[in-house]
Parts: C-alpha cells; sequence; structure tokens
C-alpha cells in the first residue's frame, strides 16, 4: 500500500514516518502525475492559503478532486481539514470543496494557545494524543458526515465516506493510530472494488 502526502508545505517528513509506523509506504508527492501511483492521500498542515496557492500553481486541484472522486481516500490535517471544506468561515474562496463541513480558521488561537490533548476518537480502541496548533474547527457538518471526536463540544475529527479530516497534528506524536485508523479506510476501499 502506496500512501503520499502532498509535499507543498507542512510536516511532510514527519506524516511519511507515522505511514511507516502504521504499516504502509509514505511517499511525498510534488507533481500531480503521482496521484496516479498512490492507493491515499494526506494533505499536511501548513497555511491553508499558501497550499491553496501552491496547489492551483502546480495543477493539483483538478487532480486531487479526480482522485478523490474515483473513491480514493483523502486525510486533511490542520491546514489540509481547511483546504478540503466545502465552506471556510470569513469568506475565503473553497479549494478542493471535497467534504461537506463548514470550518472556522485559528479558531483556537494564535501559536501561544498552542496545546496537546487527550482525544477519544470513534472507531480507536485508546485514547489519542492530539497537538493543536493554530487549529482550525470543524464549525457544521453535513448529514453525510461522522463525528468522530470533539474537544469541549466543538468538533475536531470527522469521515465522511473515504474522507478524513483532523483539526490537530497527529503526525506529532509518537503513536500513529489514526494514520492506523487512515490505512483501514483504504483497506476497505480496495476490498470493495
Amino acid at each position: 500500500m502506496k500512501v503520499g502526502v502532498l509535499a507543498l508545505q507542512g510536516a511532510v517528513a514527519e506524516h511519511i514516518r507515522s505511514i511507516e509506523r502504521a504499516g504502509a509506504e509514505g511517499v511525498a508527492v510534488k507533481l500531480p502525475e503521482q496521484l496516479s501511483e498512490l492507493d491515499g492521500l494526506i494533505i499536511p498542515g501548513g497555511e491553508s492559503t499558501t497550499i491553496g496557492k501552491l496547489m492551483r500553481k502546480y495543477g493539483f486541484i483538478e487532480a486531487i478532486r479526480a482522485f478523490a472522486a474515483q473513491g480514493h481516500p483523502v486525510f486533511g490535517t490542520c491546514a489540509g481539514l481547511i483546504v478540503m471544506a466545502k465552506e471556510i468561515g470569513g469568506g475565503e474562496e473553497p479549494h478542493l470543496a471535497l467534504m461537506d463541513i463548514q470550518v472556522s480558521r485559528n479558531a483556537f488561537g494564535r501559536q501561544r494557545e498552542s496545546f496537546e490533548t487527550d482525544l477519544d476518537v470513534k472507531g480507536l480502541t485508546q485514547p489519542l494524543r492530539a497537538v493543536f496548533i493554530r487549529a482550525p474547527l470543524i464549525t457544521a457538518v453535513g448529514d453525510q458526515v461522522d463525528v468522530l471526536s470533539t474537544y469541549k463540544e466543538e468538533i475536531v475529527t470527522a469521515r465522511q465516506g473515504h474522507l478524513l479530516v483532523s483539526s490537530f497534528h497527529p503526525e506529532l506524536t509518537d503513536e500513529c493510530s489514526l494514520h492506523a485508523y487512515f490505512l483501514e479506510m483504504i483497506k476497505s476501499k480496495a476490498g470493495a472494488v
């Protein structure tokens, strides 16, 4: 199984490490053509506006939409969540608009308000250590979206079919349970074909 990490910005090496610890091959994705070799894709954190501009510049918008439309699982973390959302608070134009969620950028405040906490995530057997850095929040979800975890009654992890998002950075801890969950999504997709 080969999982790509969009390598335009963010903790690419850390995601690849987590993918490999969870039992799959991780690759940095720098060209849209690489998507044809992948079973799944992770869109990491960074700055969502910058990621969106770079995705447009290098031809990733339509390529990732087509990849997702073929049923390939896509996982967005932090800014990757914003990039996948159909609606962004504050009037910012959506980027991929893949997932029926509304998001609020930097909902937890500035860099100095960053924190770590343990979260109970639906589908995981043990609490997950979550690192929040200038994290967005999911402020509304569509009927097809399953809320997987909340923090102080705010939605921070969600799934819609083969799409997964988290407000936090699961790649910045030593555990890989959310990456393993994503690999299970890929396996179940492969088994359904």
